[in-house]
């Protein structure tokens, strides 16, 4: 009974960025030879330091991103990792992406939000990130 029951984080993210992004989906880009590309990101932070990270995106983060052409599609955090932030953002074009990294990195906005998000010490121990883009199956593209 528990093995039906039994559902992997995987596959309910996988679920549920295809949902959010069905019913977030950015405009389409003008950039005909690139496609749409969401990034998955998950941050594990250092013990208790989670809210801070929540504070950080809350205040400052998100409306930086949207500032550099990121689109902010959905946030979570794992009901079984309490030092975990998992988030997707959505792209016009992998080229869009960079570029929007780029600009974020360079921000003085975000370099003094960072600042002082950190002086009781740091946030993130770890950062991963995949780029997905829909396949041509897919409900959303």
């Amino acid at each position: 009974m528990n093995r039906q029951r039994t559902i992997t984080v995987s596959a309910v993210t996988i679920a549920i960025v295809s949902l959010a992004a069905a019913l977030q989906r950015p405009a389409v880009s003008d950039e005909k030879s690139d496609a749409m590309v969401y990034e998955l990101r998950t941050y594990t932070t250092h013990e208790d330091r989670l809210p801070a990270l929540h504070k950080r995106f809350r205040d400052h983060t998100m409306r930086i991103f949207e500032s550099h052409g990121m689109k902010n599609v959905i946030y979570w955090t794992p009901a079984e990792k309490k030092d975990t932030l998992v988030y997707v953002i959505a792209h016009k074009s992998m080229k869009a992406a960079n570029a929007s990294w780029n600009a974020f990195r360079n921000d003085p906005k975000w370099k003094a939000a960072y600042q002082a998000s950190i002086a009781d010490g740091k946030i993130v121990k770890k950062v991963e990130k995949q780029y997905l883009t829909a396949t041509d199956y897919s409900p959303m593209k």
